[in-house]
């Protein structure tokens, strides 16, 4: 399964051709046509078959055009694949996912699917929605080996209906304590699983100034991309998730120092100690530069 850059993933509501049309033809490194919460349920079918068609349309660069279906727990999923299968998309979204078990069914669906539509069994990839449910948050670390997933994300407006809470934000603006444990459950357990952590959405895509400063803050705590609802966003998030000329530099240096000293375990660097996982987090950057 190749690996796509997963910088920014911009949303577009699958019941628009016209937004669909501008997040594929945008900067984001994945478009991701959505079934779900922005599609009213009276315009699901009609939907289904515009996401369809725009995928037909597009045979260049299909593997970065990915849907969000609906959530397995209600009745639309199925309808949603047998939908867009046919026209084979770069992955799928799985929304308010409960646990390993979710992606696993996820899995059988897509297999068959796959089969019968004449693609690869296994090639579609999935990015789960992990902490969308009061449930789903006990389960953050059970996706390590889950088929086909890629990356994960978090998301505070459905978990705050889901405790029925009146809000998910402080006085200040800042998330709660609930809803950054939430980010912090996600973070951990896509580093158990191995896969990408993928920031949530910033509502407000006016600020720009503050997109910058929360994308930069997640890539630092070990984010890989972020959610997008707006083109405008696209380039903020894009430029943050890309480590800088000094950033690999340093990184560069890091790693040739310890390379030119082999078998040490702390090393000393302008004025401090280097140790092994320092040596890691460099030769991490590196490789998703495509440098390593």
């Amino acid at each position: 399964m190749t690996q796509l850059p997963m910088r920014s993933w911009l949303f577009a509501p699958g019941d628009s051709e016209k937004k669909m049309a501008k997040a594929a033809d945008s900067a984001a490194d994945i478009a991701l046509f959505d079934l779900e919460d922005a599609v009213a349920a009276e315009n699901k079918p009609a939907a289904r078959q515009l996401v369809r068609t725009m995928l037909e349309s597009r045979d260049e660069g299909r593997s970065r055009l990915w849907v969000r279906v609906n959530p397995l727990d209600g009745a639309w999923t199925l309808e949603d694949l047998a939908a867009v299968m046919p026209a084979r998309p770069g992955g799928i979204m799985l929304p308010k996912a409960n646990g390993r078990q979710d992606v696993e069914l996820l899995d059988h669906y897509l297999s068959a699917l796959e089969v019968a539509n004449g693609i690869e069994r296994g090639s579609t990839p999935v990015i789960a929605l992990v902490t969308e449910t009061a449930e789903s948050m006990f389960h953050t670390g059970s996706y390590k080996g889950a088929a086909r997933l890629v990356a994960m994300s978090w998301g505070a407006e459905d978990l705050a209906d889901s405790i029925g809470a009146a809000s998910n934000r402080n006085p200040d603006g800042s998330y709660g304590f609930t809803y950054e444990l939430a980010r912090s459950l996600c973070l951990l357990g896509a580093a158990s699983a191995g896969v990408a952590a993928i920031e949530t959405i910033q509502a407000d895509f006016r600020d720009l100034e503050g997109l910058k400063a929360r994308a930069e803050k997640v890539r630092r705590d070990g984010f890989a991309g972020m959610l997008a609802i707006h083109p405008a966003q696209v380039d903020v998030i894009n430029a943050a998730f890309t480590p800088g000329d000094e950033e690999l530099a340093e990184a560069q240096a890091i790693v040739d120092l310890f390379a030119a000293h082999p078998g040490v375990g702390t090393i000393g660097y302008k004025g401090g100690m280097l140790d092994r996982p320092h040596l890691s987090r460099a030769q991490q950057l590196l490789a998703r530069a495509g440098r390593g």
